[in-house]
């Protein structure tokens, strides 16, 4: 696949062998470049070769000589250097399907990249994935993978992704942990689909391939008032997420005596909805997972208490200050506040 050079860094290694805007680039060592990562793994190494067709057409090998891992200093034409690739799924639980109309084109685009779960640490499920996609990541070790789960039972998968090519998950993820890549799995949990005792199949089965799968996130499907002819779904309830957390709890507790990891972790939502104690920091081993919503509300408090700690009684700080903030952080927002408040008492914040 051509890739078009637009741009070359002053003074970067693309200058000194005289590339110029409008070149294009053939193939690195030999090997065609068909997407960003290629040219990221194919130009790590010391010593490469570079196949590139002037923009007056004629083709020509460089050879490069560099650090380790210094860039060459080259924009393409294509920044992801191919096509995202959308998702093929229509899961029952798709958020973007629960979009009101009329906003902005590109909220309407369902991604599911394995090379984006790479380089922005995107969820993918693995249905499109051609079997040279699988090799690639196996070849360029691309670790950590981000994996949407949801169940490994394959005929639920199948009517919950609505895609026959999800049944055969379990098997990729045991080939990836196998070749020694590192996983992280999400499931959204769906009330009365994919809980209770399917819930605890797939953690059991997603346990055998840690340490590999070092962890796995539990979420509660998102739900908008925009359902018209889709799955019916039910939020869950307090109670619901009280039984679960205590369920978290068991499950954590025999993961850690067996690998020094807590495994599985449930998102903030849970607590905040039914009201439990958020987590101890230890819980999350190393926040994981943050990025997916887990233990956010726990980082937030702790550096909050952090910055409480540092502000220094007075009443000469007198004001009055609104917070704007969702419903499912406002009593952890509301409790800071008041702590707050207790230092400067001239200050009043309305949440």
């Amino acid at each position: 696949m051509e890739q078009k050079i637009v741009a070359v860094a002053s003074g970067s290694i693309g200058e000194e062998l005289g590339l110029e805007p409008g070149d294009i680039l053939l193939a690195v060592n030999g090997t065609e470049i068909e997407d960003v990562l290629d040219y990221y793994f194919l130009t790590e190494d010391d010593y490469i070769t570079l196949t590139v067709k002037t923009k007056q057409g004629e083709v020509a090998e460089c050879e490069v000589e560099k650090d380790p891992q210094e860039g060459l200093g080259l924009t393409f034409e294509e920044q992801f250097m191919g096509r995202y690739r959308h998702c093929r799924n229509h899961c029952i639980f798709c958020f973007i399907d629960q979009l009101p109309k009329g906003m902005r084109e590109t909220m309407y685009f369902k991604d599911d990249d394995a090379r984006l779960s790479f380089l922005n640490g995107n969820y993918i499920t693995m249905t499109n994935m051609a079997e040279k996609d699988l090799e690639k990541i196996i070849r360029y070790h691309m670790s950590p993978m981000n994996i949407s789960v949801h169940t490994t039972n394959p005929e639920l998968r199948v009517q919950m992704l609505k895609n026959p090519q999800a049944a055969n998950l379990m098997p990729r993820l045991r080939r990836l942990a196998e070749a020694g890549i590192t996983l992280n799995g999400q499931i959204v949990l769906c009330k009365g689909v994919n809980d209770g005792e399917e819930l605890a199949r797939t953690v059991r089965e997603l346990g055998e391939l840690a340490p590999a799968m070092q962890s796995v996130s539990i979420v509660p499907v998102g739900l908008s008032r925009h359902r018209e002819g889709l799955y019916p779904l039910e939020p869950f309830t307090e109670e619901d997420c009280r039984i679960l957390i205590r369920q978290a709890e068991q499950w954590q507790a025999e993961f850690y005596q067996k690998y020094g990891l807590h495994f599985i972790h449930l998102s903030d939502e849970f607590y905040c909805k039914s009201g439990e104690p958020l987590p101890e920091e230890d819980t999350y081993d190393g926040y994981l997972q943050i990025e997916n919503g887990v233990g956010m509300m726990r980082l937030f408090w702790n550096e909050a208490q952090e910055e409480l700690a540092r502000v220094k009684a007075t009443d000469s700080a007198p004001g009055h200050i609104s917070l704007v903030t969702a419903p499912s952080a406002s009593a952890y927002i509301q409790r800071l506040v008041r702590e707050l408040e207790e230092k400067i008492p001239g200050r009043q914040i309305d949440v």
